[in-house]
């Protein structure tokens, strides 16, 4: 699974959680080391902060999208917000976002926000 997120705390964070639920999280800091990364390596799910430095995870999901779009195939991308609003989640899944957990993200919510996206047997 991989994670885009730029603020070391909430990296920790992601990955105990990811780890308690059996998954192998790799953690970039920014939405471009986030592109490379998908470009070198398929993952079962995409966890995206929404504010990132040098690319922001709006940016990056329409630039994947698009890259799906010419080259096939889909990843399940799930946005995460620090600053969530009404109507965020339909803003985030016309963007092209399979799913949205607002933090701080909670057990629960990222258990049930992977199985939405992916299934229970995603890594």
């Amino acid at each position: 699974m991989l994670v885009a997120e730029d603020n070391p705390v909430n990296q920790q964070v992601m990955q105990v959680m990811l780890a308690k639920l059996g998954h192998h999280a790799v953690l970039v800091d920014n939405g471009l080391q986030a592109l490379a990364r998908l470009q070198q390596e398929r993952f079962d799910v995409v966890m995206l902060d929404v504010t990132m430095p040098s690319m922001d995870g709006f940016q990056l999901l329409a630039r994947w999208r698009s890259h799906e779009r010419q080259h096939g195939g889909h990843t399940p991308i799930v946005m995460v917000t620090a600053h969530a609003m009404l109507g965020d989640e339909e803003k985030m899944r016309s963007a092209g976002a399979d799913g949205y957990v607002s933090k701080p993200v909670g057990l629960n919510a990222l258990t049930a926000v992977i199985h939405q996206v992916a299934g229970t047997g995603s890594k």
